[in-house]
């Protein structure tokens, strides 16, 4: 495997486990889909629909988020995403995991 190909991949996996950090922390008020994806892009963390939608389900199926579908201002019907209770409980544990993690490869890598 190519030195770059190997590094793309490796960001690849290093991205999935913080989009759901990502995602978490975006939904403390309800937002739709493209909503969320221009929140996320607005503050430079980038992801495609395709990654970003079935994230959205697996963060439900998995109980850390509440869904409701919705006509708003005669528009086309939206599903509003919101954390939960559950959510905002492991949303309290990552970021602290997270702060303690991102404090100590800091470290290691001055």
């Amino acid at each position: 495997m190519e030195n770059d190909e190997l590094v793309q991949n490796m960001l690849l996996e290093l991205r999935r486990g913080i989009l759901s950090l990502a995602v978490l922390s975006q939904l403390g008020k309800e937002q739709y889909g493209y909503s969320l994806l221009k929140a996320l892009s607005d503050q430079g963390m980038e992801i495609d629909q395709s990654t970003l939608y079935p994230l959205l389900r697996r963060l439900e199926s998995q109980g850390l988020l509440q869904s409701d579908w919705r006509i708003v201002d005669e528009a086309r019907p939206r599903r509003y995403y919101v954390i939960s209770a559950q959510g905002k409980a492991v949303l309290t544990k990552l970021k602290k995991e997270w702060s303690a993690m991102t404090a100590t490869i800091t470290q290691m890598l001055s």
